[in-house]
């Protein structure tokens, strides 16, 4: 229980929070589960190339963290008819368990000799199919537990939860991966989600808001209000281009992905604590950046956006360069602070050049599209890196990133001229 002096100390906007019991109860399991997933980042990676066959560490590592993301895609599109009118609580208590129970299998299978590469990425795969239900019954609860003038507050605390496993995380597993296998992290990512499910048990008699979790904005993808949307944006180019860009942007973000882990023990012959490092600084960059979003505000929102795509791409060339850690290091903490506002400008363009009608539809859309980007690169990551090389693919995602930026600013221009031209 808060204790008044605690409760003084928090913000304003925040104290009303925690006079609910059943969000104090909730918030520390969503943040152990939070916790758990940012020590997967290394973990997942990690035992991936311990367990994978002499030369094919590249294949199965690309693979493992496309079974850890991919299938939530595509739960999010297949189980929309049957899951989107379902309390919220049951939803996210439905992914907590599966979860719990498929990784908890990873750590049971290495400890008895039968952690197959194929029963690896199986029970990945399957852990995931329904992470994008339990993220939107999670905001779906919150809504209905708290009044409307919490939500704001409640929603910025779940997410910095979210932002600082990212730093906290990855720093974690690297420290505790020097003395147990990466499989008892993902273990403890597993025990994280069955205190979740537990969690969201006791407070499962919310009423009101959270009872549905298909409403509009909650769910993750809408297959009707995504056919809608698509056919807007078809009539709407800058909105077009606003979303290939942010689709190719993530996809080449894939590989840099896979290739970062393999780089680590290949090329540099370390650890998973400077795996872990790597990703800790890119997390710190990225809360950084995200909270700069605001100032970015009252520039002009395209030029900043591709100067943002442009930026990450340079931050990956020093890597293809034989740069030593110290530099990649520090490339990749700059990496982050670019990369961060990136999200919050995308969706502000989609905002500002979207009807107020249209605009949860044309997001239904948006989230359609992009939730096959970034498993799709990771995926390719694998091949790639058996071509190029850990060092070449970082390089050439970073090299494909920037021309990327590049293509974009010519059509951009190309567009707004012959918009111009037509109104002459």
């Amino acid at each position: 229980m808060t204790s008044p002096q605690t409760t003084r100390l928090l913000p304003q906007a925040y104290r009303p929070l925690f006079a609910d019991p059943r969000f104090r109860r909730l918030l520390p399991a969503l943040a152990a589960s939070d916790l758990g997933d940012g020590m997967s980042v290394v973990a997942v990676a990690w035992l991936a190339i311990e367990i994978a066959p002499p030369g094919r560490s590249g294949m199965l590592l690309g693979a493992a963290l496309a079974a850890y993301a991919l299938p939530g895609a595509a739960g999010a599109l297949l189980f929309g008819r049957w899951l989107r009118r379902l309390p919220a609580a049951r939803l996210l208590a439905a992914d907590s368990r599966i979860r719990a129970v498929l990784l908890g299998c990873v750590p049971l299978a290495w400890a008895l000799g039968v952690l197959h590469p194929v029963l690896y990425v199986a029970l990945l795969a399957g852990s995931s199919v329904l992470h994008a239900w339990g993220n939107a019954g999670k905001y779906a609860l919150l809504a209905g537990l708290l009044p409307a003038e919490q939500r704001l507050a409640a929603n910025a605390l779940v997410s910095s939860s979210a932002s600082a496993s990212i730093v906290i995380g990855p720093a974690l597993a690297g420290f505790l991966a020097a003395a147990i296998s990466p499989a008892w992290l993902i273990g403890l990512d597993a025990l994280s989600f069955a205190v979740l499910a537990a969690q969201v048990g006791r407070v499962r008699g919310a009423s009101g808001a959270a009872g549905q979790a298909g409403g509009p904005g909650t769910a993750p993808v809408d297959a009707d209000r995504s056919a809608a949307g698509l056919h807007l944006l078809r009539k709407q180019p800058e909105l077009l281009g606003v979303l290939a860009l942010t689709w190719f942007f993530n996809f080449l973000y894939g590989p840099a992905e896979v290739a970062l882990p393999l780089h680590v023990t290949d090329d540099l012959h370390a650890g998973a604590g400077l795996l872990g490092l790597y990703w800790t600084l890119f997390g710190a960059g990225a809360v950084l950046g995200g909270l700069a979003a605001g100032a970015l505000r009252r520039f002009p929102l395209w030029p900043v956006t591709l100067t943002i795509v442009a930026g990450w791409g340079l931050a990956l060339v020093p890597f293809g360069l034989g740069a030593p850690a110290a530099v990649t290091l520090a490339c990749f903490t700059l990496g982050g602070l670019i990369y961060g506002p990136f999200t919050a400008l995308s969706y502000t363009l989609f905002q500002d050049r979207t009807p107020a009608a249209w605009l949860t539809t044309v997001l239904a859309a948006r989230s359609a599209a992009l939730l096959t980007a970034g498993p799709v690169g990771t995926a390719l990551g694998g091949p790639l890196i058996a071509l190029m090389g850990p060092r070449g693919v970082l390089a050439a995602s970073g090299i494909a990133t920037v021309v990327l930026a590049l293509v974009a600013a010519v059509m951009r221009v190309w567009t707004s001229r012959r918009v111009a031209s037509r109104l002459v």
